[in-house]
């Protein structure tokens, strides 16, 4: 079995819907380790509890370089404790830091709400739609020191229709979230991503 870490600061769906392909075998031969939150109060902790996972709040104390390395060395000590092999960022509202991706090289992934290389960091739903753009979507990608950054596993689009809005753009967007996510992790634990030349799990 891979153990998956999830991270989250919200509701978690993401997180859910992760769970869920687990369940019904999208996602073969892996199981969720652990679910930490750098906020206490995520509806997403109590999810994981909720279905009997481990389910950590690990908040971070003070402000500056000096609280966020420490907060850091919490995260990457709770994901090595728990054997956790692939980390799954799922809306988790925080800048991963150098320190974090050297702990986890190359086993980091991420979702963000846009196509990137377009519209990286907060708000993206709202910068495609602000912007006008006719096709917006998702991108699952691997997680490097650069914000939104890092090598693509895969995307999912929508259109982007005349009647939309923020807010309904912002929900077909998370539905294919919903769909994404587990594909780019079982193909990424298959090795068939697509990225030659690269082993991103040991064997």
């Amino acid at each position: 079995m891979r153990r998956l870490g999830i991270l989250l600061s919200g509701r978690g769906s993401n997180f859910l819907a992760i769970h869920r392909a687990i369940a019904d075998g999208r996602i073969p031969d892996a199981e969720i380790a652990v679910v930490i939150s750098n906020k206490t109060e995520a509806k997403g902790l109590e999810a994981a509890r909720s279905l009997g996972l481990p389910a950590l709040a690990i908040p971070q104390e003070g402000k500056g370089p000096a609280a966020r390395e420490t907060h850091d060395t919490k995260m990457i000590a709770a994901l090595t404790d728990y054997g956790v092999e692939l980390v799954c960022l799922a809306g988790y509202m925080r800048i991963i830091s150098p320190a974090f991706v050297e702990a986890f090289p190359n086993r980091i992934l991420n979702i963000h709400p846009s196509l990137l290389p377009a519209f990286p960091g907060l708000d993206a739903q709202q910068q495609a739609f602000e912007y006008g753009v006719k096709v917006a979507g998702c991108t699952v990608h691997f997680v490097d020191e650069a914000v939104d950054h890092g090598v693509i596993v895969l995307q999912k689009t929508v259109p982007v229709l005349d009647e939309d809005t923020v807010e309904t753009l912002s929900a077909k967007i998370l539905e294919q979230e919903h769909i994404a996510y587990p594909e780019a992790i079982a193909r990424v634990l298959s090795e068939t991503h697509g990225v030659v030349g690269r082993r991103y799990l040991p064997a």
